[in-house]
């Protein structure tokens, strides 16, 4: 495991996991700015990870295993908290769906690669344009600034869903044709 700057910062990311889950449930009334501004901040190293992997040369095949799986878990994590924090409908439907394509699409890549096909299921800006979508929603609904940071929250929170199950249908019709192309 090479320890270069963009592991490093992944690394960090996995770390802040569980204080960013102790600092959610803390007994104070800034709880929520401080769990908001962890997640900022960790989303905030995921984008320089990546950035840093690709300009300095340093992609390693760790890096590129544990990076998606530290952002699956922190906002897995932060979905099934606000979902229990909200208590809402509108909250918890977009969460599943959210961490439910995670789920499915993993698996999908998984069996992808297993069959040489990992590139038809390789990440669209579609999926990034997603992400951000999602980053920001979850900043936004877990800051609980205002009534008015909360609503864009809902907002981004819907069209990240709408691309989550865009993005998600379009990966496994590639998938599908790769499939097809395969058996004729």
């Amino acid at each position: 495991m090479p320890l270069n700057i963009p592991n490093l910062l992944t690394l960090l990311r996995v770390v802040l996991i569980p204080v960013f889950i102790f600092s959610f449930f803390l007994d104070s009334e800034h709880r929520y700015l401080i769990s908001a501004f962890i997640f900022w901040f960790a989303a905030g190293t995921d984008m320089l990870d990546g950035y840093l992997a690709r300009v300095l040369n340093q992609s390693t095949k760790f890096g590129a295993f544990l990076d998606p799986v530290a952002d699956k878990v922190m906002v897995g994590a932060a979905l099934v908290m606000l979902s229990q924090d909200y208590q809402s409908v509108w909250v918890t439907v977009p969460s599943i769906i959210m961490i439910s394509r995670e789920i499915i699409i993993s698996a999908l890549r998984e069996w992808m690669a297993e069959l040489g096909k990992r590139g038809v299921v390789a990440v669209s800006i579609w999926g990034k344009v997603k992400t951000a979508a999602q980053m920001l929603s979850i900043i936004a609904l877990l800051s609980r600034y205002n009534e008015t940071v909360m609503n864009i929250g809902y907002g981004l929170m819907y069209i990240a869903t709408a691309l989550t199950v865009s993005s998600m249908v379009s990966y496994l019709w590639a998938a599908t044709q790769a499939m097809n192309s395969d058996s004729e």
